[in-house]
């Protein structure tokens, strides 16, 4: 079992940054593959990213390559979404999400097995 609780979210202008951070509960963060999805108002949970256990595979969505970058800390228990170039279209809750099963390449809600509550974050144009 692992709890995960999402912060950095906000109002940004286009081509602004954010830094969202997932930490997790628990002594086994390090077997987790952890990952980030998105939802916009009227739209289906979105895969945007995952990172494996270790740390040294990610995967990115297309509309995210080159400007999110993915990255762990498991000393810390954290996960990280650096977000930059925003634009209106990134717009959504954001939700992170771990599985100790998952490959990185599994984009697919139902791949996931644990939720945050998920932060908002709104780009204005």
């Amino acid at each position: 079992q692992v709890q995960l609780v999402e912060s950095g979210g906000g109002l940004v202008q286009t081509g602004g940054s954010l830094r969202l951070s997932c930490a997790a509960s628990g002594r086994t963060f390090s077997s987790y593959t952890m990952g980030w999805f998105r939802q916009a108002p009227g739209k289906e949970r979105e895969f945007v990213t995952a990172i494996s256990r270790t740390g040294g595979v990610t995967y990115y969505t297309d509309s995210v390559k080159g400007r999110f970058t993915i990255s762990r800390d498991n000393a810390k228990n954290t996960v990280y979404l650096q977000m930059n170039s925003l634009k209106p279209e990134d717009t959504a809750v954001y939700y992170c999400t771990a599985d100790p099963s998952a490959s990185v390449a599994y984009t697919r809600p139902f791949n996931y097995q644990f939720w945050g509550q998920g932060t908002q974050v709104t780009v204005s144009s």
